[in-house]
């Protein structure tokens, strides 16, 4: 996490771990089917890892290089 002059901010892949985890909340809070609400939840939280692993080994390599210049190291 960096800063700025509020305070903390979040990285982008932060952003989205957040984000995934608001929908697995939310379909379990609502009332959908329970191998439905499952299926949702896997989904958005496995939708990142499938892309990344889709990516080649160039892009993934430019990716950890942008983290790690977001990082600090």
């Amino acid at each position: 996490m960096g800063t700025d002059a509020k305070g903390l901010t979040m990285s982008p892949l932060g952003k989205y771990y957040v984000g995934a985890a608001v929908v697995a909340v939310l379909v379990f809070i609502l009332p959908v089917p329970t191998l439905l609400a499952w299926l949702i939840a896997i989904g958005a939280l496995g939708a990142p890892v499938v892309a990344y692993f889709m990516l080649d080994e160039s892009q993934r390599a430019r990716l950890r290089r942008i983290r790690r210049r977001q990082i600090g190291g």
